[in-house]
C-alpha cells in the first residue's frame, strides 16, 4: 500500500569521520619532547600510547592527576567505619551478651573486622574506580584504525591529535609532528 521511496542521502555511503593524526616517534625523550612541543602550539586534545611507562609524559600532556586515591581512600573509610559501627551495634544494641562480666564495648577485639572491611571496600573502590574512570569495557577505539598501531604495545612511541581539538588543522598538524622528528605521520578516521 505504501511505496518507500529512496533519496539521494540514504543511495550515497558517507566517508568516516576523521579522528585525528597520529605520530610515531623513535624513543622517549623524542616523544616527551614532542609533547611539550605539541601543547606549547595550542593543542589541547592530546593522547600518547608507548609500550612502556615513560616517566614525563603525563605532565608533558598535560595530564591531571587521578582521582582514583581519593575513591580508595573514601572506599577504606566507608569500609572501617561501617564494620566498626555495625560490630558496636550489634554488641550493644540488637543483641547484648555479658559473658563472665565482660564489658559490651570491647574494642580491642573490633580491629581485626575494622581492618578487614577497610582492605574489603578499599579493593572494590580501586577495581570498580578503576573500570569507570578508564571508560572500561572499550572492546573497540578509534585509534585502532591508525597505520602501524598494531606496534604501540611491541615497541612504539604513538601521539595523537584529535580531530576534535579546536586548534585541529590536517596540514598544520601534519607539519608540526614532521618537524618534531616523527618518523611516520598519518590521518586517519574513526
Amino acid at each position: 500500500m505504501f511505496k518507500r521511496t529512496s533519496s539521494a542521502a540514504e543511495a550515497a555511503p558517507t566517508a568516516p569521520a576523521t579522528y585525528g593524526m597520529m605520530a610515531e616517534f623513535s624513543g622517549t625523550d623524542e616523544i616527551i619532547a614532542a609533547a611539550e612541543s605539541v601543547r606549547a602550539a595550542g593543542y589541547t586534545l592530546v593522547e600518547a600510547y608507548t609500550h612502556i611507562p615513560v616517566h614525563g609524559l603525563d605532565d608533558a600532556l598535560g595530564h591531571k592527576p587521578t582521582r582514583l586515591p581519593w575513591l580508595i581512600l573514601a572506599g577504606g573509610l566507608t569500609g572501617s567505619s561501617g564494620l566498626f559501627g555495625f560490630m558496636v551495634w550489634v554488641n550493644l544494641v540488637d543483641y547484648p551478651l555479658n559473658i563472665g562480666g565482660r564489658p559490651l564495648f570491647s574494642w580491642p577485639a573490633f580491629v581485626p573486622i575494622t581492618f578487614e572491611g577497610m582492605v574489603l571496600f578499599s579493593a572494590f573502590a580501586a577495581v570498580f574506580g578503576l573500570i569507570l574512570i578508564c571508560g572500561l569495557p572499550m572492546p573497540y577505539h578509534p585509534v585502532f584504525n591508525a597505520p602501524g598501531f598494531e606496534r604501540a604495545s611491541l615497541n612504539g612511541f604513538f601521539l595523537c591529535i584529535e580531530a576534535k581539538d579546536p586548534q585541529y588543522d590536517a596540514a598544520n598538524a601534519a607539519s608540526l609532528l614532521t618537524k618534531l622528528g616523527a618518523t611516520a605521520v598519518h590521518e586517519f578516521s574513526e
